[in-house]
C-alpha cells in the first residue's frame, strides 16, 4: 500500500532484478518504473546498484547504466571482480550488497517509505533494521518464477510484497532479441 503524500526512494539491486524479471520472460523499461512510483508517492531518490567489467572493450551493461544516469536514476557501481573457478570457467562476481544498505541507512531518516528491488535474503536484516526506524518497506521481487527469486525470510519481514509479475503491463516490454553473450548482466550475484 502506498500513500501519495509519503516520501519514497526507490534501492535496485540490477543483476536481481535482471534475473527475476528475465525468469518472467520480460525486460524492465525503467523510464515507466520511474513514472510508476513518482505516482504513487513523492519519489525522492531512485538508486541502480550493479557491478561493471572494466577491462572490457564493450560492456553489454554500460548502454544501460548510461541512460539511467541520465534519466533521473543514481547510480552506485563498482569494477566487478573476475576468477576463474575450480572447473576452470571464467566468472564474474560483483556483490552490491554493502552498497546499497549503508545507502538505505543513511537515507532511512529522510524517507517514509522504501522499495527495494531484490529477493536476495541476506537484506531480511537490513528491512527489519528500516522497520525499528519508522521506514515501511516494500519488496519486488517474483514467487512465479521456478525456482522462486525471492526468499521466504525476506518476503516475511516486508510490510508488503509487490508481484513482479504483476508490475510486467505497467513497467514491461518484451524482451529485445540479444547476441547470447549480451543477455546476462555483467555481475552475478555472490
Amino acid at each position: 500500500m502506498f500513500y501519495k503524500d509519503e516520501r519514497l526512494a526507490l534501492f535496485i539491486d540490477g543483476s536481481n532484478l535482471y534475473a527475476a524479471a528475465k525468469a518472467l520472460g520480460f525486460d524492465i523499461d525503467y523510464k515507466l518504473l520511474r513514472q510508476e512510483f513518482m505516482r504513487r508517492g513523492k519519489l525522492l531518490r531512485a538508486f541502480y546498484y550493479t557491478a561493471l567489467l572494466e577491462n572490457d572493450e564493450y560492456s553489454p551493461i554500460r548502454p544501460l547504466v548510461d541512460w539511467l544516469h541520465y534519466n533521473g536514476f543514481t547510480m552506485v557501481t563498482k569494477p566487478a571482480k573476475e576468477y576463474t573457478d575450480s572447473m576452470g570457467r571464467r566468472k564474474v562476481k560483483g556483490n552490491m550488497d554493502i552498497e546499497l544498505t549503508v545507502d538505505a541507512m543513511e537515507l532511512a531518516p529522510r524517507v517514509d517509505h522504501i522499495v527495494l528491488f531484490s529477493g536476495d535474503g541476506d537484506f531480511r536484516p537490513l528491512i527489519a533494521s528500516l522497520q525499528r526506524q519508522g521506514v515501511r518497506v516494500s519488496v519486488v521481487s517474483t514467487i512465479r518464477s521456478q525456482p522462486p527469486m525471492i526468499s521466504d525470510e525476506l518476503r516475511r519481514q516486508a510490510d508488503n510484497f509487490i508481484e513482479l509479475e504483476e508490475l510486467k503491463d505497467v513497467i514491461g516490454r518484451p524482451p529485445r532479441d540479444y547476441p547470447a553473450e549480451q543477455r546476462a548482466p555483467v555481475a552475478a550475484q555472490s
